[in-house]
């Protein structure tokens, strides 16, 4: 396995981190390693749903973004990724606190990546699970990607 280089990591977090998205969702990267990520998201108001328990929506958030960077760990520069598919179980409801999601990789291929995201609570509840499968792209680019230090050392 290619060793990822941690200044390219620590520019994509950085840059990933301060999306719009993620400043929505209150959602950040807390560590990219070699086929894993670790993902946070503390929870506010903003994420209740009417009945006030957490929407469906931050956990399928959680769970596609843990797995998609899990899988970018492996892929080569510059190709990038794509969710094509995802499938998720909701396994309990939560009303608040800080949300972990841990991606992991399961298959790396030329064209089709699979990986797995477990979401557990800061109380150790674990409260989803989901895999996501994503297409290998030539065709997309992290934005300001040019300017990233190189992914792996060689």
């Amino acid at each position: 396995m290619r060793k990822l280089n941690p200044d390219h990591i620590a520019a994509v977090a950085s840059r990933v981190n301060a999306c719009p998205y993620f400043r929505l969702l209150s959602m950040e990267i807390v560590s990219l390693e070699p086929s894993r990520s670790l993902l946070k998201a503390t929870i506010q108001e903003k994420h209740l749903q009417p009945y006030g328990i957490v929407h469906g929506g931050v956990y399928s958030s959680l769970i596609d973004a843990a797995s998609f960077w899990a899988s970018y760990t492996e892929i080569e520069d510059p190709l990038a990724l794509t969710t094509v598919e995802m499938k998720l179980n909701y396994l309990a409801p939560a009303t608040g606190g800080v949300f972990m999601a841990e991606g992991k990789v399961v298959k790396t291929g030329k064209t089709i990546c699979l990986s797995e995201a477990l979401i557990s609570h800061q109380d150790g509840r674990l409260l989803a699970h989901g895999t996501t499968t994503m297409m290998v792209l030539e065709s997309l680019q992290l934005e300001g990607q040019s300017g990233l230090p190189p992914k792996f050392l060689d």
